[in-house]
């Protein structure tokens, strides 16, 4: 009996293998992924694709996606969706240029402002959802409509007609606060490194690259704080908790309700956070920004390991899925392929990219 008591307590006690560990994490896919497109561009593109400058070029767009993509997946590990994405992005423009532009507002108002409103917007959603009952599909789905529409009737009575607004990089560009928001950071070290010929330069010495662009900044630091929270604080557990039981997570004390609003509040600071990174870089703003980027950004959750019936998935993930959508948008054009392939790309990953995650989380949870 003793003998049988111990055998099964050095059962469970048994280091699980180092491969059977890997294999479980929702990120290993996207980063499988990863290291497959760097090969096929390798072999395929133009060599300067994966230079200073050209890294440059596709993490830019990376980053922009992957703000809204961390954000679409921690909503989706706490259980839901939010369709409205892209068109917050184009909304939270819109409130911003009005700021900036028509109310003459300083950054340091203008800035917080855009935050209170469009979290005020995550929570009037995510409030319809958890009072109603009805899928978050179906609401974000009816937002995504209705914001895109407000941003076209905003933006003509902000103009007096047109669907774009001008003038944000004029009203902004003495503001002590822009650099944080807009521009390159660190170009005096991309100066002394293009000095010391660290850094390709133009003919005249000025360097190639001059600084790093300010949304791949906010994209990792956004990354590590969301790995964080989910891994090492009790608010993660929540987040994990809500989404793949949400009976059990009420029992076992978890404010589920609060924890699902707050989520559809981060993702439209997201996206406002976006939308002010790119207003201030184009310096104006118009209707169709954002366009179709919640669809992106569900995409680069799902290939980071989100699976849609929530509970389960990773931040980390979700930067590893949006740096693959950078590498290949851009990365297409180093080479000799249509770029119109990158629909039956977009596709063909998220098909792959369920099925790989459906078939881990039967290997996790054991079910056939």
């Amino acid at each position: 009996m003793n003998d049988t008591v111990q055998g099964a307590a050095d059962e469970r006690l048994k280091a699980e293998p180092l491969f059977a560990q890997l294999i479980k994490r929702p990120e290993l896919g996207a980063v499988a992924g990863v290291i497959l497109v760097v090969i096929f561009f390798s072999i395929t593109a133009d060599r300067s694709m994966f230079s200073l400058s050209g890294i440059i070029n596709f993490m830019t767009p990376a980053s922009q996606l992957g703000i809204l993509a961390i954000g679409a997946a921690l909503l989706m590990i706490g259980g839901e969706f939010d369709l409205s994405i892209g068109s917050m992005v184009a909304f939270s423009g819109l409130f911003f240029g009005v700021c900036a532009v028509t109310w003459h507002l300083p950054l340091v108002a203008a800035i917080p402002l855009t935050f209170i409103f469009a979290g005020a917007v995550g929570a009037l959603s995510g409030n319809l959802v958890i009072r109603s009952g009805l899928p978050s599909f179906i609401v974000t789905l009816a937002f995504l409509f209705i914001l895109r529409g407000l941003s076209l009737v905003g933006l003509k009575w902000a103009t007096g007609g047109s669907t774009q607004l001008r003038g944000v990089r004029e009203a902004v560009e003495n503001d002590w606060l822009a650099p944080v928001f807009s521009g390159d950071a660190f170009p005096g070290l991309f100066a002394k490194l293009a000095d010391m010929g660290l850094v390709a330069t133009f003919n005249n010495g000025t360097p190639k690259v001059p600084g790093i662009p300010v949304e791949i900044l906010w994209f990792v630091a956004i990354a590590l704080i969301a790995t964080y929270v989910l891994l090492r604080m009790p608010v993660g557990n929540w987040i994990f908790a809500a989404g793949g039981d949400r009976t059990a997570a009420s029992n076992s004390g978890v404010p589920v309700n609060k924890v699902k609003v707050s989520l559809f509040m981060l993702t439209a600071c997201c996206a406002a956070l976006v939308a002010i990174i790119t207003v201030m870089d184009a310096g104006s703003t118009d209707a169709r920004r954002g366009f179709q980027k919640e669809f992106e950004a569900i995409i680069a959750a799902v290939v980071g390991g989100c699976l849609l019936t929530g509970g389960y998935g990773s931040a980390i993930g979700a930067f590893f899925g949006s740096i693959i959508f950078g590498m290949v948008v851009i990365g297409l054009t180093y080479t000799n392929f249509d770029q119109d392939w990158f629909q039956v790309f977009l596709g063909g990953m998220l098909l792959i990219a369920v099925m790989f995650n459906n078939a881990i989380r039967k290997r996790v949870t054991g079910e056939r």
